[in-house]
């Protein structure tokens, strides 16, 4: 069992060291879906039920098309 203990220090430190990812695009669009919801329920005048359709392009971009309706 201590045999195993470098190795996890090691994997820890490796891990600690690795640099951070930059979630600036996800934080952009979750705010950016936020005010979508906001401005479907201002628009409809009420709660709103979402279906949503994805799709990856040739170019590897993903395109999300939103469809909101006045929840019954």
């Amino acid at each position: 069992m201590d045999e195993d203990r470098p190795d996890m220090a090691a994997l820890m430190k490796a891990v600690a060291d690795s640099p951070r990812r930059d979630n600036s695009a996800y934080h952009k669009a979750m705010a950016e879906a936020r005010q979508a919801f906001e401005g479907a329920e201002a628009a409809l005048g009420g709660p709103v039920e979402m279906r949503i359709k994805t799709k990856l392009k040739r170019n590897g971009k993903y395109v999300v098309k939103w469809t909101f309706t006045r929840a019954e």
